[in-house]
């Protein structure tokens, strides 16, 4: 199976491989990101259906992935700041959410996959206030509770229709299995990385990986070997970190794909 092709390239004529809609950084709502939010995504995808794109017997053959939500929380601790409300503003993301995931299943799709959110205590950006030694548990119980909502809402949903036409995909235990496959295997002599710890990090305050000043000198540090990483930075993981993750993941891909 190759990979979609992003949507910006959809003149392209490898359209029948299916099409990447994401927007790097973007959500539900708005983010610090000035991009398509999912709303959007999905009027490009109506879009294509109606210019005879893609036909109903390809939407209805296709998988949908949908991946959204973990930037609208990230926005949420950034900019407001105010943790009390985090009840309030879980309830309207999964809303908006369902009401999104509905309006795919309208246009025809009959096979929908919902990614549950990883373990945001788990990201170095987190787990720093540990030393990179454990995961924030405080800060897992968002996803978790996003997650119980959203499986709980397949599940009704489901039910309503008559058959599984939605499926989740389970990031967040992925990612914990992920990360306790590799510091079991680090304590029996494995070379690679504290799973916690990013490759690429910040050596000045202020600034992030990848960031070098107008004289030239970088203002972060670089790990001697990226490829045993499982985080590459503060938020996203390493290539070899998601294969960590794949791995979890292909039992419940293979039933999905079928």
């Amino acid at each position: 199976m190759e990979t979609p092709i992003p949507y910006a390239f959809k003149n392209s004529s490898n359209i029948q491989n299916g099409i990447n809609f994401a927007y790097g950084g973007s959500g539900l709502f708005k983010t610090l990101v000035d991009g398509r939010n999912l709303t959007v995504q999905i009027d490009s995808f109506e879009q294509l259906i109606k210019q005879k794109v893609y036909s109903k017997s390809d939407i209805k053959s296709s998988i949908v992935l949908v991946n959204s939500g973990a930037n609208d929380y990230a926005t949420f601790a950034l900019k407001d700041m105010n943790f009390l409300g985090i009840g309030k503003f879980m309830k309207s993301l999964v809303d908006e959410l369902n009401v999104n995931i509905k309006r795919i299943h309208s246009l025809g799709a009959k096979k929908i996959v919902v990614s549950l959110l990883q373990p945001i205590g788990c990201l170095p950006t987190a787990s720093v206030i540990s030393l990179y030694y454990s995961c924030i548990d405080l800060f897992n119980k968002v996803p978790r509770n996003h997650n119980k909502m959203m499986l709980q809402i397949v599940e009704d949903y489901n039910k309503e229709i008559g058959e599984p036409v939605f499926r989740t995909l389970d990031l967040y235990n992925a990612f914990f299995s992920a990360i306790k496959t590799i510091q079991k295997n680090r304590k029996e002599g494995s070379r690679l990385m504290n799973p916690l710890e990013p490759c690429c990090a910040k050596n000045f305050a202020g600034y992030q990986c990848g960031i070098v000043d107008p004289k030239g000198n970088k203002k972060y540090t670089l790990c001697e070997k990226p490829e045993l990483s499982f985080f590459w930075d503060n938020l996203h993981l390493s290539q070899n970190g998601w294969r960590s993750v794949f791995k979890q993941l292909e039992p419940s891909l293979s039933q999905i794909t079928k």
